[in-house]
């Protein structure tokens, strides 16, 4: 039955690269006699015309480079959906022939290349201590995922704010016209720019809420002192979020807001003229200001949050959840 089955499937594979070749030749033939009826009378057959016609321009390059095309998303729809069909052709025919020759059970890719990685580098061992270690049974309430809540949008923040900086543009000239064009002309643009403002706020009550939730429930005593100080840490870089995102669109809103933050900044005591000076790079809020919080908002307090963040999942993972009172 198997040697059947093998004399089957190279008998059609025989057929296909057969139709293949057939094809080939058929339009070859075509190509040639269209060249051949543009000769004049009494020359060479083999001789080509005096004029070669300018070559076709590929759709894709003169719709980015002439303007030629204005569909974009119909050249990337083709090659989606035909290049998705080819790929599954490919990876079941490359499946079946290592099968057949093999006459082993498939093994899946990601088995290999997580097994490829381990024999070099042997993480698998200390990676399953960190990921199989059992959850309490009293920590599996809704109000212990307040914390993982606050990772999840933070991680949401960041994908949608890496799209939204795709188009926007830091400059005082240029900020809310490219905020308009994100809302109006960008394809879901819209729709992202308000998840990412909507996460920025829930992440904040989030987060907020977790912390409620460790002083209730006392998580913050020894020898948990250093998780609640990263926690704190954490919310007021939380809040500096909100507080450097807030400009960004460099609408009135945004400007006077920023002006009133930066003075209640101005107003501590004896640090405050510096702290103001910092954060408007001057006495004023003006086009430095705005670059100065764009790069503390996508750059700087991230690298800070991850940072602590992962500190702090440490220090959660060794100690555990802390027991409800």
């Amino acid at each position: 039955m198997k040697k059947s089955q093998r004399i089957l499937s190279l008998g059609l594979l025989a057929a296909g690269l057969a139709a293949l070749l057939l094809a080939a030749l058929f339009t070859h033939g075509k190509a040639y006699q269209s060249v051949a009826s543009t000769q004049p009378e009494g020359a060479a057959s083999l001789v080509p015309a005096a004029e070669i016609p300018p070559p076709q321009l590929e759709p894709c390059l003169s719709c980015h480079i002439t303007g030629e095309n204005k569909n974009l998303w119909t050249p990337l729809a083709r090659w989606a959906i035909f290049g998705t069909f080819g790929l599954f052709f490919v990876f079941g025919l490359v499946r079946s022939v290592s099968v057949w020759r093999q006459r082993k059970p498939w093994k899946p890719l990601t088995a290999r290349a997580a097994k490829w990685v381990d024999d070099r580098y042997q993480i698998s061992e200390p990676l399953s201590k960190i990921l199989k270690k059992p959850v309490p049974k009293f920590a599996l309430h809704w109000w212990y995922c307040l914390g993982g809540i606050t990772a999840f949008l933070f991680v949401v923040q960041g994908i949608t704010g890496i799209m939204l900086a795709f188009y926007y543009k830091p400059t005082a000239a240029d900020a809310y016209a490219s905020i308009q064009f994100i809302e109006n002309e960008v394809r879901f643009g819209s729709a992202i720019r308000m998840i990412h403002h909507w996460s920025a706020n829930g992440m904040i009550v989030m987060c907020i809420a977790h912390m409620l939730r460790v002083f209730i429930m006392g998580a913050y005593k020894r020898p948990r002192e250093l998780n609640w100080v990263s926690g704190v840490v954490l919310l007021i870089l939380t809040l500096a979020f909100g507080f450097t995102g807030y400009l960004l669109p460099w609408d009135q809103r945004a400007f006077w807001a920023t002006t009133v933050g930066t003075q209640i900044a101005g107003a501590v005591p004896a640090v405050g003229n510096l702290a103001l000076v910092f954060l408007r790079v001057g006495w004023n809020v003006s086009d430095a200001t705005l670059g100065r919080f764009y790069t503390l908002h996508i750059l700087v307090i991230p690298l800070i949050t991850v940072a602590f963040m992962l500190a702090h999942f440490m220090m959660v993972r060794r100690l555990g959840v802390k027991k409800p009172l």
